[in-house]
């Protein structure tokens, strides 16, 4: 065989190797993909509108319902008026919490100056229009839904508490039954009295401080002093006195020449 025919060979062969499916050629890539990864994808029309069911319910005016309630006080009345312009002192929630269908309006009415409330109700739907169910006028009572339960927060005062600080407050939770509240729990916190420093923050016992003031008056008209009298007097200390000879001599007595 001659040499030009044994290098054509070896040529030969090692393209065939190339082309292998074990080697480095063109088809260690494979062929051309046909899953449809990159294939457009046309969404499924459907209509914008959104169900009945997910439309939100009405809501209604809580200081519509507290004007036109016979049930409530003339003085939660009274003070129902704009804090500025025309925001109403008011806190309404929306939720169930006596198993009807649509939700219910619990509403707190609070004072403009510091936000203590004066009054908590509940509005339930029946027929096309509001009926008040629940109602606690008092001082800063608060209510609220708590997972389908009425929870209504009340400060326990004790004599000499200022309003700012009572002594407790009990916090009671009510449960719709047939077609009232019932209570279902209750619960009672005592507040601590001493904060840093061990100073108190009840303020004196109003009754006490004008008897002490009257007992103070009537001593001053008697001419007796209301303060407690001063004690023996005792010789007060002088400054110390220094004589000619440079020595210091005692308080009260006189240097020597």
């Amino acid at each position: 065989m001659s040499t030009t025919a044994v290098a054509g060979l070896a040529a030969f062969g090692l393209f065939a190797v190339s082309c292998g499916t074990g080697g480095t050629g063109t088809r260690d890539e494979g062929p051309a993909r046909s899953d449809p990864v990159a294939a457009k994808v046309t969404p499924t029309p459907r209509s914008t509108a959104a169900a009945p069911s997910m439309l939100p319910a009405e809501r209604a005016d809580p200081v519509e319902l507290l004007k036109n309630d016979p049930k409530v006080s003339e003085t939660v009345k009274q003070d129902l008026k704009p804090c500025v312009k025309d925001i109403f002192p008011v806190d309404a929630s929306y939720g169930k919490v006596t198993g009807n269908a649509v939700d219910d309006v619990v509403v707190n009415v609070m004072t403009c100056g510091d936000a203590v409330g004066i009054g908590s109700y509940v509005f339930r739907e029946n027929k096309g229009h509001y009926e008040n169910v629940f109602a606690a006028e008092e001082p800063a009572v608060y209510a609220e839904i708590d997972r389908g339960d009425l929870v209504v927060t009340r400060p326990q005062y004790k004599q000499g508490d200022p309003v700012a600080f009572p002594s407790g407050e009990v916090v009671v939770t009510y449960r719709w039954t047939g077609d009232k509240f019932t209570e279902h729990d209750r619960v009672e916190n005592s507040y601590s009295k001493v904060v840093g420093g061990g100073e108190k923050t009840t303020e004196p016992d109003p009754q006490q401080q004008r008897a002490e003031e009257e007992d103070q008056r009537r001593k001053k008209e008697a001419g007796i002093s209301a303060q407690p009298s001063a004690p023996t007097a005792t010789p007060s200390a002088s400054p110390d006195v220094e004589d000619n000879s440079g020595r210091t001599a005692a308080p009260g007595s006189s240097p020597t020449g």
